[in-house]
């Protein structure tokens, strides 16, 4: 009876580990993967707040770590590094002015308007990005539109947003044409595809080879049209610019993939009952297929966004930031610091970048795509 007594006693546990697991299992599945993101991710990220609020000095012994607080930042902002990472800011112009009070006019506008309407943490969240919206603003007003020199900062955003919005455009709109009964578009989906497979230093390699006025295979035409001896690498705006073509050159097919397969999987039906009503193709696409993909357009923004505040590979390959630091983004502005042995600066720039990038995507998700998304719920 005891011996009946002990083996239905093991049963019962053995079944209730056997319970215990299957209760468990997503969290025996995800562990190790949450393990290594704080191995490898999270924790190097908490620890190279240690480097950013201290003087890293190397020593015989190793490194040497003193406290200094926020002076890696302040000098950014304040310091000798002001001129590097705002700009050169110096008195205002009209149209400087005249586009800050603008802006700061629109902006107060806005956050008066959500008093009321939104939670206090909605309010915190708007606040922060209307505060950083009013700086970049008074920033650009100082700067670009006063005629005086960028920063890595501003570099780094016209990067974001030029980059960003003609790789959608262009990605979105050669993902449309293909998605059309037209011949031949098998063809087109794989050339098209062809740039994402390639490496950026390879693609700055090629670009560099490619806008080289002395022996690229544009020198005929230049000499055509009269431009024997110009050289685009020497002019701020030309520079920057032949740069976000490399950038856009490299990441059109990615938008392009993921937008082609949203339009492959809008309703037929749909589309073709608006054919059949007289709508024409804009009307189409705005009223019928943008609402449907809107999710997905939102999600490769983001993701592109992001991995566009990380550019680095292209202007160092092309122009080494110059001239001068026209070209730098902050990305390689911590790259060259770090170079220097300026360990503290260069941690508190990336933190500077991460910062960035966390508000301007968040402010782009919580107040563009939601609106965008409740609207084609609507």
């Amino acid at each position: 009876m005891n011996r009946t007594g002990m083996i239905a006693s093991g049963d019962a546990q053995r079944e209730s580990w056997s319970e215990y697991f299957d209760r468990h299992a997503r969290t025996f599945f995800i562990a190790p993967a949450v393990t290594l993101i704080l191995i490898f991710a999270i924790l190097p990220t908490f620890y190279s707040i240690v480097f950013a609020l201290s003087r890293v000095r190397f020593t015989p012994q190793g490194l040497s770590f003193r406290f200094v607080g926020l002076q890696n930042f302040y000098k950014q902002f304040l310091g000798n590094e002001q001129v590097h990472f705002l700009g050169r800011i110096g008195s205002m112009s009209v149209a400087g002015w005249i586009f800050s009070l603008v802006v700061i006019a629109a902006i107060l506008w806005w956050f008066y308007k959500s008093i009321g309407k939104t939670s206090w943490i909605g309010m915190v969240g708007r606040f922060i990005s209307a505060s950083a919206a009013i700086g970049i603003a008074l920033l650009l007003s100082a700067t670009v539109l006063s005629g005086n020199q960028w920063g890595t900062l501003l570099t780094t955003l016209y990067y974001v947003v030029l980059g960003c919005g003609l790789q959608f455009i262009i990605g979105t709109g050669l993902a449309f044409l293909c998605s059309q009964p037209i011949s031949g578009k098998n063809f087109f989906r794989v050339i098209f595809f062809i740039p994402l497979m390639i490496t950026p230093m390879g693609a700055g390699y090629a670009f560099k080879m490619l806008f080289d006025v002395t022996r690229g295979p544009f020198r005929p035409f230049l000499e055509w049209i009269g431009l024997r001896d110009w050289v685009w690498s020497t002019d701020a705006w030309t520079a920057r610019t032949f740069i976000v073509i490399a950038d856009s050159w490299q990441w059109i097919p990615f938008i392009f993939i993921c937008m082609l397969a949203a339009l492959e999987n809008v309703p037929k039906d749909h589309v073709e009952a608006a054919q059949v009503d007289g709508a024409s193709s804009i009307e189409i696409f705005r009223e019928i297929i943008w609402p449907q993909i809107v999710p997905v357009a939102a999600t490769v923004i983001l993701i592109r966004m992001i991995e566009a505040f990380k550019i680095v590979d292209l202007p160092a390959i092309m122009t080494a930031g110059g001239p001068g630091i026209a070209t730098e983004s902050m990305s390689l502005h911590s790259y060259f610091i770090w170079r220097a042995n300026d360990n503290g600066s260069s941690a508190a720039i990336a933190y500077l970048l991460l910062i960035l990038t966390v508000i301007v995507c968040s402010s782009f998700f919580n107040y563009v795509v939601l609106k965008q998304m409740k609207r084609a719920k609507a």
